[in-house]
């Protein structure tokens, strides 16, 4: 095994050399991460934000009467304050959401309940959202039916006997829809989805076009119909149904709200900026410069909600008659709007299913982000140890954790049986999980700016300062509103209250016994490492940290029970001459830390079982290896950032459970594009169980020429030579002028050259031998190519063909 080298006399870390018997592991504190621009960013937090448009309206008219729009608009204002603190949590030291600020500000005990608030706001996004998705459905059938009744267009079969058109039961068809995504999505989390920036931008792209031309109609309505604006926020004009004041009825109290009934129709409209976590949660990913591109990400954010949630609200109430608004249209206010405005029957319903669509695509992810960030948030509580290894176990087949997406999902299921559809009472609970998470975070943010002195990026305003203490007027004004809210809503949504207080007590009961439990796990855990392995904490990696050269051969593992990559590579290397190097990735949950202490990094049984059984299978066959752990959010990018790091050669997988080996080159060079220049070119090898392997060579490199296609090139040449004024070509003037034509044709005509290329390797096919892996190989990268282009929209410009022309001119001697 490798020895640890001597430490370099000016290194800020101390190495040891480990004693005889111990092997180095040494384990990176930086999380490999993939980036996003702020404009990705801010459209992933806004595919859940976004989504409370849908429902929020309703719900809160439901609660506090016409005069709701008001406060949604007043919401949607005061989320400015509240996206700040998020912005200010993510420019300090401490990251990875609500549990490590929390915990870092105020304890343990308080990081779990706040954790507990933000799970019960999690496992209920997905459920309201489902349900929320299935009403827009169901209400678009119905009103089908409806009109198909009037119109005597239907079978007899979908009528009642006087004629009318037969309904589904909207909230508990509505809950079956619900049951059908969430399981849906579950076997997605279970496989691994791929998160994907690109679809959350697709989508937002969309839904943009829904909203501008909502906006755009509604005004054109309001104007024609010359609506009135609804009554003002004032508590003469507030008409509160009895859910809505929970505790509060039969109370003298309730007949005499005054002030306190503004605050109570504020608490009942304030899920409307449900999902400003995901800021936080995204914010690792942004590209540099971070802060700058994230506060770009929040104004985006607070912009796009403010009109889309607020104005769309304040105009469903202007544009839908007061008779059905609540009664027919309370679940899905969007389509409401779409059958009230001015204009003929038929553009109204083409409209509405398009709101459907649109609302089926935002909606159902955020069915999806639900899980995820679910999953995140249980993965950072059971990184700190608070949560027992055995929910960490990675799926045999799949490598998910997939014990926590079954915890989840059992959870969401469970609530939409519960609730039977019912968005109102899923609405209510909603809030509670809501407000609270967002009190503890700005809590602890407030804690933080007297308890932490050391470099903020960003501070909430406004900030007063008094002799040498600061006072932060701003982020205590909105921790008191966010307090006064949260206590509030305590008294005035009694299912809220009583299902959010015993879902977080019981999660905080468990999380408590988990620790207690996994602490002495952990502690035995870690006596058996320090047996075993010595290690080595770096903030960077590199071929110094390790004591290994330059071309090295990087191997990852991830299952104990399979080392069939480990095996394949070290039958093939000589580890006397090329240092092989195995690699574990600790894959992060969504939205965790970008950076890791060495006491945040806590080692589970399987980890322990991976590690031995690397050292046992090498030592099998007489050769050394390295051990490295990365912690990482995606594998991809990990593989290829530490292959860069390390200056590797060659990087060895195996066959991944869901996807072909080709699928894994084409991620894997797709990771590598995003490394900023300089980069190192590799060879990429996938190996079967049956110890078969296909390679890839990952970056640029020259193709693979058969002797019948130099022969073409040469028939030309000579073809070209026989024009006096061509005596000076060369042959590689004649493929830089192809490419540099191909550039050109593309430029003009995409799906044209896109056609052509797709029908010659169709024509050359017939020219596949059996055996031959080039033409396997380039045949599906060829796809992938072409999938690569249509996905990214990344045309060749004219400007580009210039660039193209220079890099293919080989430099020296052109024979």
């Amino acid at each position: 095994m490798k020895t640890s080298p001597p430490a370099p006399q000016n290194s800020s870390q101390t190495v040891n050399r480990p004693p005889s018997g111990r092997i180095r592991l040494v384990v990176a504190s930086s999380v490999m991460l993939t980036f996003i621009s702020f404009w990705r960013a801010a459209a992933i937090v806004l595919n859940d934000l976004g989504s409370s448009a849908f429902y929020a309206g309703g719900i809160a008219e439901e609660a506090v009467g016409k005069s709701a729009p008001w406060f949604i608009l007043g919401v949607m204002l005061f989320s400015f304050a509240v996206r700040a603190v998020y912005v200010e949590s993510c420019s300090m030291f401490t990251r990875g959401g609500v549990y490590r600020i929390v915990k870092e500000a105020l304890g343990g005990t308080f990081a779990k309940l706040s954790v507990s608030a933000l799970m019960f706001d999690y496992i209920l996004t997905g459920p309201i959202s489902g349900v929320s998705a299935g009403q827009y459905i169901v209400g678009l059938l119905n009103e089908l039916f409806r009109l198909g009744s009037d119109h005597r267009w239907l079978h007899g079969a979908f009528t009642h006997a006087s004629g009318a058109a037969r309904q589904f039961p909207t909230d508990g068809t509505s809950a079956v829809f619900a049951l059908i995504v969430t399981i849906y999505f579950w076997w997605q989390n279970i496989k691994g989805i791929e998160e994907s920036s690109d679809k959350a931008l697709k989508v937002m792209k969309i839904t943009t076009v829904m909203v501008v031309i909502l906006l755009s109609w509604g005004f054109f309505t309001v104007l024609r119909n010359h609506s009135p604006l609804p009554p003002l926020p004032i508590p003469s004009n507030l008409q509160f149904s009895n859910d809505a004041l929970g505790f509060l009825k039969n109370t003298s109290f309730a007949k005499t709200l005054g002030l306190f009934g503004v605050i109570m129709a504020f608490g009942h409209s304030v899920l409307a900026m449900s999902g400003e976590e995901s800021l936080a949660q995204v914010n690792r990913e942004i590209e540099h410069p971070k802060l700058k591109n994230l506060k770009r990400a929040a104004i985006v954010i607070a912009i796009y909600s403010f009109i889309f949630t607020g104005i769309g609200s304040l105009l469903a109430v202007m544009i839908i008659p007061d008779g059905v608004r609540v009664s027919v249209y309370r679940d899905n206010l969007i389509a409401g709007m779409a059958m009230f405005m001015v204009g003929p029957l038929a553009a109204r319903i083409a409209f509405r299913i398009f709101v459907v669509i649109v609302g089926f695509l935002i909606l159902g992810g955020a069915v999806n982000t639900a899980i995820v960030g679910s999953t995140g948030v249980l993965m950072r509580v059971a990184e700190d140890g608070v949560l027992s290894d055995w929910f960490r176990k990675p799926q045999h087949k799949f490598g998910t954790s997939y014990r926590i997406v079954n915890l989840v999902v059992v959870l969401q299921l469970f609530t939409i049986l519960v609730t039977r559809g019912n968005v109102i009472m899923l609405g209510e609970a909603y809030a509670f999980g809501v407000i609270w998470s967002f009190t503890f975070n700005s809590l602890a943010m407030l804690v933080l700016r007297f308890k932490y002195h050391g470099e903020r990026g960003w501070k909430v305003p406004v900030n007063i300062k008094v002799g040498k203490t600061e006072i932060p007027l701003g982020l205590l004004s909105v921790f008191l509103v966010l307090l006064t809210t949260a206590i509030v809503n305590l008294f005035t949504k009694s299912v809220a209250t009583v299902s959010g207080i015993l879902f977080a007590a019981t999660f905080f009961v468990i999380f408590s016994l988990s620790e207690r439990d996994n602490k002495r796990r952990h502690d035995a855990t870690a006596r058996q490492m320090k047996e075993h392995f010595q290690l080595e904490h770096r903030d960077d990696i590199g071929t110094e940290a390790l004591d290994i050269r330059p071309g090295s051969v990087i191997v990852s593992m991830r299952d104990a029970s399979a080392p069939f990559a480990l095996k394949w590579a070290l039958s093939r290397t000589n580890t006397d001459e090329q240092d092989l190097v195995v690699l574990a990735a600790r894959m992060m949950g969504a939205g965790g830390p970008d950076y890791l202490s060495p006491d945040d990094q806590l080692f589970s049984e399987h980890e322990q079982m991976l590690f031995t059984k690397a050292v046992s299978v090498a030592e099998s066959f007489g050769k050394h290896i390295s051990l490295l752990v990365v912690p990482a959010g995606d594998i991809f990018a990990a593989l290829v950032q530490t292959a860069q790091s390390l200056d590797a050669g060659a990087v060895v997988c195996g066959l991944s459970s869901k996807l072909t080996a080709q699928e894994q080159a084409y991620h894997t060079g797709q990771a590598w594009e995003q490394l900023p220049e300089p980069k190192r070119q590799f060879t990429f090898y996938v190996v079967r169980p049956e110890g078969e392997a296909t390679s890839f060579h990952i970056g640029p490199h020259a193709p693979a020429i058969e002797q019948r296609e130099v022969q073409v090139v040469h028939r030309i040449w000579l073809s070209l030579r026989k024009s006096p004024e061509m005596h000076d070509l060369h042959h590689s003037d004649v493929i830089t002028y192809a490419l540099s034509r191909m550039a050109k044709e593309f430029s003009r005509d995409r799906e044209g050259t896109l056609r052509d290329l797709r029908r010659s390797i169709e024509e050359h096919s017939r020219f596949q031998r059996l055996g031959d892996p080039r033409f396997e190989i380039f045949d599906k990268r060829s796809e992938h190519l072409i999938e690569a282009v249509d996905e990214n929209d990344e045309s060749i410009e004219e400007g580009d063909v210039d660039d193209i022309e220079s890099a293919a001119i080989i430099p020296g001697s052109k024979e």
